[in-house]
This record gives structure tokens, C-alpha cells and sequence, in this order.
């Protein structure tokens, strides 16, 4: 089976054209041509993740976050990023990301947040146009069992193995809707409120932010590599789903950068 098999599954079911505009999802390196010897799947492409594709003689690597993402004017080995690309090549090692255009649809990377809080009557929470509503950043949906704030916390440090979780105020409310988006998502809280949710989930709040629900909803910071890492098990299954007997590995790299003094 040829890599480019596997590259044309996966934008089958999120398509390039569904990433934002900054972003730089699709094949970074490598020769789609090629035939492949097994997939590693994983959230973010580092030198460790490299060496772990050689090691377990995969020769595609299938990355959320994109090793590449702004413009680079220089590939050398005195950064990490240089050195993970410098040896991806020398290895024949494809890169492949599939970032925000997974993000973005229905079944993406929030649905799997989704599924482990328990959230039904699913929509998204900004389209990327009104032709297609289903396509778009963020989610919302109704818990399958209304919860109080602490017992929603509580919950989520649980499901998402969290040391520390930043939030806003309590309200000391009942918590029937959510919001979520996984990654970066301060710039959905206005549209969280706008559907009536109770609680938002994401990472990487800023402090002002925080002010922007106006005591009208509880906004929670769970960690970026937190509220994604189930992106392994979401791109396991789908390519292993499709091509069931293939080589289909998950990473074992822990590449969160951020660690918590408690």
C-alpha cells in the first residue's frame, strides 16, 4: 500500500480545504509514492517522535500538530525542529499533519472530548460558513446528566488525568450545556455564551479572557496537550478502521512541553 492510500483516506474524512488559513495541514515531507511499511500516529512531531518511527520501522508519521507551521528560512540541526525534519528525510520518513481541518468537522478532535464528558445534541459552535454548518471550530452539546460545577471539574481532572485546571469564577449553578474546543479556543468564548452555554472547556485562556463571560459562564483551561491528547486514539482508529490489517502504531511519546509543580 502506498503512503499516498493512507493521505487520501484521511482528507476523505477531513478535508484540506476545511483548515483555517494560517494553518499548514497536508503532507509536509516525504514521497506520497511511496510504499509504506506502517503508520505512527501522534500529536506532535518532534525529534523524539522521528526516532520512535525509525525504531518501529514506520515510515509514515501522521502528526495533529504540523511540524511546520510558519515559514522556516533555514534547516539546520541547531534547532529541534531542523533536527526532527533533518532526520525525517535522511530516514525516508513522511510527515504528515492533519491539524484544524480536523478540529473542524463534526467527528474530529472535540468529538473526542465530547464522548468522554457525555455530551449529546452536538453542533458547531462557529461555522465556517452558513452553507455548512457543520464544519467549523468548537462544539457544543447538552450533558447526558446535568452536573454541578465542582462535579464537572472533578470529572475532568479524572477524565483528562489534570494536575491543575485555571477556570473562572463558580457560579454555583447547574451545568447542563457545554461548550468545548480542543486546543487554543479563547476566541470561541463570545460564542459559547451566544449558545447558551453553562461551561466552556478549552486551553490556553488568557487572563483577560477570563473577564469575557461576564459571570454568565464558567470557563475552564485544561491544558492544550490535555484537551488533545485523545487525537492518538481518534487517528488510530480511523486509519486502522479503513486499512484493519496494517501496521497502525500508536505513539509512546509523551511530547507535552508543559509540566506542573504541585
Amino acid at each position: 500500500m502506498k503512503i499516498r492510500e493512507i493521505v487520501e483516506h484521511l482528507e476523505s474524512l477531513a478535508p484540506l480545504a476545511y483548515q483555517e488559513t494560517y494553518d499548514n495541514s497536508g503532507m509536509i515531507s516525504g514521497d506520497p509514492s511511496l510504499e509504506c511499511t506502517g503508520v505512527l500516529v501522534s500529536l506532535d512531531c518532534t525529534e523524539e517522535t522521528v526516532r520512535e518511527a525509525v525504531e518501529k520501522k514506520c515510515n509514515l508519521l501522521v502528526s495533529h500538530h504540523p511540524l511546520i507551521f510558519q515559514p522556516l528560512r533555514q534547516i539546520i540541526p541547531g534547532t529541534g525542529q531542523g533536527r526532527a525534519l533533518l532526520a525525517s528525510i535522511k530516514q525516508d520518513i513522511a510527515l504528515y499533519a492533519i491539524h484544524t481541518n480536523l478540529d473542524n468537522i463534526l467527528g474530529g478532535v472535540n468529538a473526542s472530548i465530547a464522548d468522554r464528558i457525555g455530551l449529546v445534541n452536538r453542533e458547531i459552535l462557529l461555522a465556517q460558513s452558513a452553507a455548512n454548518p457543520s464544519v467549523g471550530s468548537g462544539m457544543a452539546g447538552d450533558l447526558i446528566e446535568p452536573l454541578s460545577e465542582t462535579e464537572l471539574l472533578r470529572r475532568l481532572r479524572e477524565l483528562f488525568s489534570i494536575p491543575v485546571i485555571r477556570h473562572s469564577p463558580l457560579r454555583g449553578k447547574t451545568v447542563t450545556r457545554v461548550g468545548i474546543c480542543g486546543g487554543a479556543g479563547g476566541f470561541l468564548i463570545s460564542n459559547a455564551l451566544q449558545a447558551n452555554c453553562d461551561f466552556f472547556i478549552s486551553a490556553d485562556i488568557r487572563y483577560h479572557q477570563f473577564f469575557e463571560t461576564e459571570g454568565k459562564m464558567v470557563v475552564a483551561d485544561i491544558g492544550h496537550y490535555e484537551s488533545e491528547q485523545f487525537t492518538i486514539d481518534l487517528l488510530y482508529r480511523v486509519i486502522l478502521e479503513k486499512f484493519p490489517n496494517f501496521a497502525v502504531l500508536k505513539s509512546g511519546t509523551v511530547t507535552n512541553p508543559v509540566h506542573y509543580y504541585i
